[in-house]
């Protein structure tokens, strides 16, 4: 994902059952004095009335615009938050570089991020995650035809990912030079018009693609890497009454089979491992 701060900003309502695509010009911390900023348990908002979610769309399964509203499987896991803390959901679309550095939340635009984000020691200096929500794996995805069978198989070849992320790192890491796309969309572009011949990216983003029957007929994954990595949600360092709010939400989903059921409806088959049951070190 390109760090591209031009580009236009905007406030979603999210749910993932019944809001609709509500456009803001803005995301301020101004209430306009209606209405208390303190949600259930103290947890101090941005905004009155909201819970508002920074994120980078498009990133299917874990976020994209469907059917006029922004949905996937980050989106549900923060409604759960949003309901015990008795507000709704709200989603600003940010640079990726955002979740980096934690500008937005340090700006106080955003009480959270939540973009399938990986925990790495880097990325603590600046934001305090939640417990791990998701146990990730890389892939390499590629056209049938293409003779490639394997990551090792990528030398010398034109290799597209995502840019800002760990997949775009993990093949830099290994002596490859990838080309660098701004989101998920136009990584899978980049492989369908022939700009590249294979991509390295999140593994359940390429099991959301598959999901539709022209992808799954021109591409297969070559190889699926185990890089140990878990994904967390963001908040301001020091907000710790929102991060417990989350912990919570995620505990409580993930005990009374909240969290198995949005795993299938938006990732696939249940993997037990993949719910990282480990609390974040």
């Amino acid at each position: 994902m390109k760090t591209t701060f031009g580009r236009r900003t905007r406030v979603l309502a999210a749910s993932t059952a019944t809001a609709g695509l509500v456009l803001v010009a803005g995301c301020s911390s101004d209430d306009g004095g209606s209405g208390s900023k303190t949600a259930a348990g103290g947890v101090e908002l941005v905004k009155a009335g909201q819970l508002t979610t920074c994120t980078h769309l498009p990133y299917p399964p874990f976020q994209s615009e469907i059917d006029g509203k922004v949905q996937g499987f980050d989106v549900s896991l923060i409604d759960l938050v949003a309901d015990d803390l008795g507000v709704k959901q709200a989603i600003l679309d940010t640079p990726f570089e955002n979740f980096k550095t934690g500008a937005f939340l340090n700006s106080g635009e955003c009480d959270l991020a939540a973009a399938g984000m990986t925990i790495t020691d880097e990325r603590k200096k600046n934001v305090d995650f939640s417990d791990p929500y998701f146990e990730a794996t890389q892939a390499v995805l590629v056209d049938k035809k293409s003779g490639i069978s394997s990551f090792a198989d990528l030398k010398g070849k034109k290799v597209g990912a995502q840019a800002q992320t760990t997949g775009e790192d993990y093949a830099k890491s290994k002596g490859l030079d990838p080309v660098s796309f701004e989101s998920s969309d136009a990584v899978l572009n980049g492989l369908r018009t022939g700009q590249v011949e294979a991509v390295v990216i999140d593994y359940p983003v390429v099991q959301g693609w598959l999901k539709d029957k022209a992808n799954a007929d021109a591409f297969e994954v070559a190889e699926q890497i185990s890089t140990g990595e878990q994904y967390g949600f963001t908040v301001k360092k020091g907000n710790t009454k929102l991060l417990a709010a989350i912990n919570k939400a995620l505990a409580e989903a993930k005990a009374d089979g909240t969290y198995k059921k949005l795993y299938e409806k938006w990732i696939g088959p249940y993997d037990e491992s993949a719910s990282s049951p480990s609390p974040a070190a």
